[in-house]
């Protein structure tokens, strides 16, 4: 083991003298001390072997044939310094972004990944995995933890192909190697530069193993020496300065590998004479050092290594630079602390000198504290310790949280001082502090809280203390409150207080429908946020809507939950008389009316009633119109719809009183009695009271002579009912139903008439279609029913019948794919008739069916061929332009026409031609202004009876349309047309016309309407009447234009606007005018223009007069947070600091990011209000401060390697002599040589005091200043 050795001046000039004599060297007086040779007080450590030697160890009988076996598993340890970690926030080491970020890449390559964290806060790194997964896993650590550099080397484009490889395999392989990305530009870039971006570490390595595959490539001449890496930093020198001249001098590349990198291979490329003369220049530099130079070793604790390096190797360097001395240090993780001094022997003591100056510059004291006064002794945004630091920059102070100490690093004098302070502050601290501790079941920490804080702000602010609850997450019950002794003794007590009022809290369940739930918690929770303000102390909770329970849980102090179930009984109470529904079946005609034009007039009936009214949607075939809401609402809304309804049309209403009792039997199954007596009246409607009402009103409406009918008909059925409510059922096929009912239900009005039944036939929804149900006295139904039968069994007999039909009235009823067949077929129980086949000359018709069936088919037959034989045919002349029209969308007007004449109406062919008319027709008669001369493609054929053509003609010119013109202003037209034509086109689908607005350029008067008689007339007076609401409008802009001009102070212009323009928002909204502020560049920046009613306009300017008259009221005072604070009192997207603004009255502007006073913070406001929100945000400063010290600040002052570092080798503490103290002594030391002078220990250059400028300049060694 090597010992430590001091020189003194004494010994130095003693051994450099020789004043000792030879004969005292073996007989020492026993009073003196033995003084060692330098030879046994630093003893040479053993040659290393050359590459190749054999060792004492026996050779192997296999030679080297046999390779080791290597693991399949690996493991790598990497530190990242301090310096160089991405992320420094050591608050929750182990709970980061750096834990995450190792997780990912864990679970990405497949590697385990420990961390740990360094004495000097850097990062020590282990992977453990297969090699590929290893690499891989290190290279993205490096990427994502270590702070990334770039650097490009440029090597020939000719040899980056060789730096990527085969299918890129070289460049992955180079890249996981150096954890580095490397990238090579495109063949088509002709920039040669390869970037590389990594660690320093990295970057070098990848840039040695670039240029040595480029000099490998490279036809000049490449040397590649292998010389001990002990040499290679006097061949580089200070800084590669060395190396850096000889590349210069001789104009070779030479390419030394950096010293993390274990390889001795140095490699020169270039001239084959600069490569020669830079190997010689080298070689005789190696053998020179080899020749000259000697080492010693010395033992330094390994917690001042890092003050013997310095900041990236640099005191190395400083060192190497000033003495010519190499220092080799073992690597960091290493356990070894010995250190290697080479160099020329006459340089060693000074270099020596050095290295101790260096590792002895720091010195480590403990002050014993409580760890709850850590955070005073720190004072409020570090301003205790602040002091310190900026007294006394070099000492280094570290917190270390739980620990009842604290550490203090630096020069002595410094630490001393330090330590003398903080004794003095921990001294006064524990007179004036005390703390106490509560324990304090986890369920009332929040309540403890209060909302945003309330009441342990109140706490703290009441008694001057701070009360420290656990989070959530720590599962702790202990809550702590420090300060002075009185208040936190009251604080104690309130606390308690609170907690055993916590505990005498109750629950209370409410049953509310789940119905209800949506409704009651409101749109993103809008509505029972309002209770929950309303009741702060009470917790309210709804069941999961997957659960489906009705049960609502309250939850606080008796009292509150009383008031708070109260007050939602009631909402629950208003919800259900709110949600009363009824049903009014309206004409589907009539819906229309009753929305009104823009859905004016439901949108009123609404407002008026407050209720909630649902149509069916366009395209269904319902006439229910539901109304909810209160019960009294829904009724008057109810009249009003049925009382629109009434108005349209000749609708009347009466109401029939039928017990209650024979209701249901009145209805039928599935409703088919009333139903069918609702289609035999022509579509009234029979509404029946709710069941289990009571009511025995049964209301009709419809119009007046159907409404009577149907009221004697459902009379006389609950007649029936009531006297003899019999009911018999009869089974025929469907086919045969419409036969049993006959033309116009002849048939079974006379079964009806003999017999007095009612008789039913099935619905086209119901699932039984051969049921027909027979209602009436007994005796009625079953004469009706035998009736039936009997028509049925002959309905059953089928027999096949002929008769003559004339060959040229086939295709009537052949046509139309067999239309009339089809028709005969539905209407006669299935008949089937039979027509020769086209050009068989034949005039027998074949008919096969139910006897009774035959014989009708054949009458009808006879009557269609006696309607032919009478028919005539008419011709219309309409010009062809208008007979798409008159088709209407999909032919529904032309089969209108022809269904209920009963005619024929054929189109001619259309002629291209037809369209270059210019003559208009107009309501079927010839235009004055032109002679309209028919032609073939205008002519329309009619055909039928004579009278049913005329009616048919009548209705075919009917429906040409007309032009009309309508007089409006040229100034109205744009507003008429609308927003990209939306309000004509509305208009054109509301009456069913086409509008033509002449071209602006022509400044025409008029708007032409073209359509049907009936629609044009509309479309006129709904025009007039939009020219009318125009001219309105236009007089109420007039009105609306007045304006006035006021000026007011730019500076208040913000504030006038508001945040987000919600003031200036509110004043146009109150006052209905238009406000415009100055634009930047307008030369008038006070003018505010205010437009509107005159007296709104003036009303509004009041007001802003009055609110400028409070703003120059208003005050601005400065106050200084720590920036640290600002993003927490702001809050998440300003949240917190709307609420504190709008608390308080006040505006709170923060500084901006760069700003030259990042602490200035501004309130404007009223005196009073400023002072208070000064006050409280000091106060919530203070609070955050808490964390903020305990992360940040106590971060910035966690210990060093050098915990326990203290003054090693002689004259430590123990040397109790008076006098000056002589140091270690050797004998024979080399500076005792000849010629040497012995080093001036009073001259800075040999012995620098600390501080000097042997110090790195970048940093001090103890780490970066903390204040």
């Amino acid at each position: 083991m090597s010992s430590v050795a001091v020189l003194t001046p004494e010994s130095f000039a003693e051994h450099r003298s020789g004043l000792k004599d030879q004969e005292n060297t073996g007989c020492v007086p026993e009073d003196e001390a033995y003084i060692p040779t330098y030879l046994e007080a630093f003893p040479p450590l053993p040659e290393k072997g050359a590459p190749g030697e054999k060792t004492g160890e026996p050779a192997s009988a296999w030679g080297s044939k046999i390779r080791p076996i290597k693991a399949s598993v690996i493991t790598q340890v990497f530190h990242v310094p301090l310096e160089e970690r991405r992320y420094k926030d050591n608050s929750q080491f182990g709970e980061g972004e750096e834990a995450k970020v190792c997780l990912d890449i864990m679970q990405r390559t497949g590697a385990h990944i420990e961390l740990s964290l360094a004495k000097d806060q850097g990062l020590s790194i282990m992977v453990t995995g297969k090699l590929d997964s290893v690499m891989k896993a290190r290279k993205e650590i490096v990427a994502r933890l270590q702070t990334q550099a770039s650097a490009t080397v440029a090597i020939p484009k000719e040899h980056h192909r060789f730096v990527i490889g085969k299918n890129g395999e070289k460049l992955q392989e180079l890249e996981l190697k150096t954890a580095t990305k490397i990238a090579i530009p495109r063949p088509d870039d002709p920039s040669a530069n390869i970037r590389i971006t990594g660690t320093k570490e990295g970057i070098e390595k990848a840039r040695h193993e670039i240029l040595l595959i480029s000099a490998e490539q490279d036809k000049r001449a490449v040397e590649r020496l292998s010389l001990e890496k002990v040499f290679h930093p006097f061949i580089a020198g200070a800084h590669n300065r060395l190396v850096q001249e000889l590349s210069q001098e001789t104009g070779a590349r030479i390419s030394i590998p950096p010293p993390s990198l274990p390889k001795d291979e140095i490699v020169i490329t270039g001239e084959k004479e600069a490569v020669a003369l830079a190997v010689n220049r080298i070689r005789a530099i190696y053998d020179d050092k080899k020749r000259k130079t000697t080492t010693i070793s010395v033992e330094v604790k390994k917690s001042q290594h890092k003050y013997i390096i310095g900041p990236k190797g640099n005191t190395l360097q400083e060192i190497l630079e000033a003495t010519g001395v190499s220092v080799e240090m073992p690597p960091l993780d290493s356990s070894s602390e010995t250190i290697i001094l080479r160099g020329e022997p006459d340089k060693l003591g000074p270099a020596l000198t050095q290295v101790y100056a260096k590792a002895k510059s720091v010195m480590v004291v403990e002050v014993s504290a409580p760890a709850w006064l850590h955070r005073f002794i720190i004072g409020k945004k570090g301003q205790n310790i602040g002091r310190i630091t900026q007294q006394l920059p070099r000492v280094h102070i570290e917190f270390t949280d739980g620990e009842e100490r604290i550490s203090l690093e630096g020069p002595t004098e410094e630490v001393e001082q330090a330590q003398a302070q903080i004794q003095e502050i921990i001294k006064d601290l524990l007179v004036r502090m005390d703390y106490t501790e509560v324990i304090i079941d986890q369920r009332f920490h929040r309540h403890l809280i209060g909302k945003n804080g309330a009441n342990i702000n109140r706490i703290k602010e009441q008694y001057k203390v701070s009360v420290r609850i656990p989070q959530d997450s720590d599962r702790s019950g202990l809550v702590r409150i420090e300060g002075d002794p009185k208040g936190v003794q009251l604080a104690r007590r309130e606390l308690i207080e609170m907690v055993q009022r916590m505990e005498n809290e109750r629950t209370k369940d409410l049953i509310v429908e789940q119905k209800f739930h949506r409704t009651i918690i409101g749109q993103k929770g809008e509505k029972i946020k309002e209770v929950r303000d309303k009741f702060p102390e009470v917790i309210i909770n709804f069941p999961d809507p997957s659960q489906k329970s009705d049960i609502v849980q309250l939850r606080g102090p008796k009292n509150e939950v009383e008031k708070c179930a109260k007050f939602l009984q009631k909402i629950i109470a208003d919800l259900i008389e709110n949600s009363f529904s009824l049903s009014v079946p309206i004409f589907k005609q009539f819906h229309k009316n009753i929305i009104g034009k823009g859905g004016a007039n439901i949108k009123k009936i609404r407002e008026e009633t407050n209720t909630k009214i649902d149509l069916p949607t366009e395209n269904s075939n319902s006439e229910m119109i539901v109304i909810t809401g209160k019960k009294s609402n829904c009724e008057a809304a109810r009249d009003r719809i049925l009382a629109i309804q009434r108005e349209l049309a000749n609708i009347k209403e009466t109401e029939v009183t039928i017990p209650a009792r024979l209701h249901n039997s009145l209805i039928g199954s599935k409703g088919c009695l009333v139903r069918s007596i609702m289609e035999d009246c022509g579509g009234v409607h029979i509404h029946f009271p709710s069941e289990g009402s009571g009511s025995d009103k049964v209301t009709i409406r419809g119009p007046a002579g159907e409404v009577e009918k149907a009221k004697k008909q459902l009379l006389q059925l609950a007649e029936e009912k009531q006297v003899n409510n019999f009911t018999a059922e009869l089974q025929a096929k469907p086919e045969y139903h419409k036969f049993l009912i006959g033309r116009g239900g002849a048939n079974i009005r006379r079964v009806r008439d003999r017999t007095g039944a009612r008789i039913i036939f099935p619905s086209p929804d119901d699932t039984e279609q051969e049921l027909i149900t027979i209602v009436g006295k007994e005796e009625a139904v079953r004469q009706a029913q035998k009736e039936l039968e009997s028509l049925v069994k002959n309905l059953d007999d089928v027999v096949e019948d002929s008769m003559e039909v004339d060959v040229r009235h086939h295709r009537h009823f052949v046509c139309r794919r067999g239309q009339v067949l089809r028709e005969l077929a539905e209407e006669y129980g299935g008949v089937a008739v039979s027509f020769p086949r086209t050009g068989a000359n034949s005039q027998r018709v074949t008919l096969k069916g139910a006897k009774d069936c035959v014989e009708a088919a054949k009458k009808r037959i006879q009557e269609i061929i006696e309607d032919l034989e009478s028919q005539v045919s008419v011709e219309v002349a309409i010009p062809q332009r208008y007979h798409r029209a008159i088709m209407g969308p999909k032919g529904c007007r032309i089969q209108l026409i022809t269904r209920e004449q009963e005619v024929q109406i054929k189109f001619p062919e259309r002629e291209d031609s037809a369209g270059q008319e210019a003559t208009l027709q107009e309501n079927g008669e010839v235009s004055p202004e032109a002679e309209f001369v028919p032609r073939k493609c205008d002519t329309i054929t009619i055909s039928g009876r004579a009278e049913k053509c005329e009616l048919a003609k009548a209705a075919l010119l009917a429906l040409v349309p007309i032009t009309e013109d309508v007089e409006v202003s040229y100034e109205l037209h744009r507003y008429i047309i609308g927003q990209k034509g939306s309000g004509i086109r509305k208009m054109m689908e509301e009456y069913e016309v086409n509008i033509w607005v002449p071209q602006p350029e022509k400044q025409l008067d008029v708007i032409k309407v073209t359509g049907l008689v009936a629609n044009v007339e509309r479309a006129k007076q709904g025009l007039l009447e939009r020219v009318k609401d125009l001219q309105a409008e236009q007089e109420d802009r007039a009105l609306r234009s007045f304006k006035v001009t006021m000026s007011v102070d730019p500076k208040f212009h913000p504030k006038i606007i508001g945040r987000k323009g919600a003031v200036i928002s509110q004043i146009r909204k109150d006052h209905d005018v238009s406000i415009q502020f100055p634009d930047k560049g307008d030369e008038q920046q006070d003018l505010i223009v205010i437009s509107g009613y005159e007296r709104n306009v003036e009303e509004a300017r009041q007001a802003i007069q009055q609110l400028v008259a409070e703003l120059q009221e208003m005050v601005s005072q400065d106050v200084h947070l720590d920036p640290r604070t600002h993003a927490r009192i702001i809050g998440a997207r300003g949240k917190a600091i709307r609420k504190l603004m709008e608390e308080f009255k006040v505006d709170i502007r923060f500084p901006q990011p760069g700003s030259d006073e990042p602490a200035k913070v501004t309130v404007t406001g009223l005196p009073e209000t400023v002072d208070a929100a000064i006050d409280h945000l000091l106060n919530l400063e203070e609070e955050y401060m808490l964390t903020v010290q305990e992360t940040e600040t106590l971060a910035a002052y966690m210990k060093p390697p050098s915990r326990y570092g203290g003054g090693g080798g002689a004259g430590g503490a123990d040397d109790s002599s008076g006098g000056p103290a002589k140091g270690f002594v050797v004998r024979d030391a080399p500076w005792n040589a000849a010629g040497n002078k012995a080093p001036d220990m009073s001259s800075a250059e040999d012995f620098p005091t600390f501080g000097s400028g042997v110090a790195p300049k970048q940093t001090s060694a103890w780490g970066p200043k903390k204040f």
